[in-house]
């Protein structure tokens, strides 16, 4: 079969470049020819923008405009080299259509030839950002006579504001299959009226342990814990502080510029991610592929809470593996997980996931 999906694949996040890659080439390993849909709608495309004014205080006047730059824009040619590190890694390992679209009236207009389509994964139905509204990611651009199916989308959160009701409905109604990655998407499906949902993994999980051994080929000269942090936490902080005091770790960190981290990587793409987590004592995050991650490395690793809405979605995935007690608001000395019990319940989800997708490509 020809296969396109659609995704936010170039958003210059480990985890979403991760995902992308982890459908396209679990699909590929069936024998369908697979592509990533260059789908970059103006909302997506602002990344690293060296001329971006986002203040709307300082947009008002040229001469703030001009002044709000050049405050900006040291950071911003430093931080090119982060940009880089995941634009090798998608010309690497993602197979992207050669033309680029930029809205779904383009799609609409020149869809591209498939015999099934995929939406999906991540927080692609998160309607807090452009992307939970934009109809692209509910395949509106796609004919009715094609295959449609979303694989282990996520509405980010454990409820959908009723203003979004109505238009969430509507488009995933259009869709022959539906999946989605946590139970509470499931809810919120029934909620709106949409009764034909399935829960399934996130695909990086499609993938076992040594296809991810192969990225993850930089070494470290010293026992480290690894911390991946998305809100600057004093909480997080204090427990990376205990464990690595506790177990006599350095703290190593790729997205986390605080000075009690002992090594930080944060120009570093995909590649170091998998090889810091792979490679570490310890893993501390607030991020779900930071999660992930550490579970298919079978790490040791905590999970601190956030916000109660962005909990849903580890709540979801520890709660699913028996190991609920992985999500900490401060630390205590944890039993060591027993990845025999994890790794029996991931191939039981893995297999209800993967006869999902053979439903949808065969239809």
């Amino acid at each position: 079969m020809k296969i396109k999906t659609i995704t936010c694949h170039e958003v210059y996040n480990h985890g979403a470049s991760l995902q992308a890659y982890a459908l396209q080439t679990y699909l590929e390993t069936l024998g369908h020819d697979v592509e990533i849909l260059n789908y970059k709608p103006e909302y997506l495309s602002r990344h690293y923008r060296l001329c971006l004014v986002s203040n709307p205080f300082w947009y008002k006047y040229i001469i703030l405009r001009i002044i709000y730059i050049l405050l900006k824009l040291p950071n911003r040619l430093i931080s090119l080299k982060r940009k880089r590190a995941f634009d090798i890694f998608t010309k690497k390992y993602l197979k992207i259509t050669s033309h680029r679209y930029q809205s779904n009236e383009e799609l609409k207009a020149n869809c591209p030839e498939a015999d099934v389509f995929i939406a999906g994964s991540d927080q692609i139905w998160n309607c807090l950002f452009p992307n939970g509204k934009d109809p692209a990611f509910y395949l509106d651009f796609v004919p009715k006579e094609k295959v449609k199916a979303s694989y282990a989308a996520s509405f980010a959160g454990s409820t959908l504001d009723e203003e979004y009701h109505d238009m969430v409905r509507e488009r995933v109604d259009y869709l022959d299959y539906v999946s989605v990655r946590e139970s509470s998407g499931l809810d919120i499906l029934k909620k709106i009226g949409i009764n034909k949902g399935h829960q399934v993994l996130d695909p990086v999980f499609l993938l076992d342990k040594t296809c991810w051994n192969e990225f993850a080929t930089e070494f470290y000269s010293e026992d480290y814990l690894f911390v991946y942090d998305f809100e600057g936490s004093e909480q997080i902080k204090n427990i990376c502080l205990q464990i690595a005091k506790e177990h006599k770790l350095k703290i190593y960190s790729i997205n986390c510029t605080s000075s009690y981290v002992d090594k930080k990587f944060i120009y570093s793409g995909p590649e170091i991610f998998l090889s810091l987590i792979k490679h570490s004592k310890y893993v501390v995050s607030n991020s779900f592929h930071g999660t992930t991650f550490a579970l298919l490395f079978e790490k040791e690793f905590v999970v601190v809470e956030r916000s109660e809405s962005i909990n849903a979605r580890m709540v979801d995935l520890l709660g699913s593996l028996g190991i609920l007690d992985r999500l900490v608001t401060k630390y205590y000395t944890l039993p060591t997980i027993d990845y025999s019990l994890v790794n029996h319940q991931l191939k039981l989800l893995k297999e209800k996931s993967e006869s999902y997708l053979q439903e949808v490509v065969l239809h």
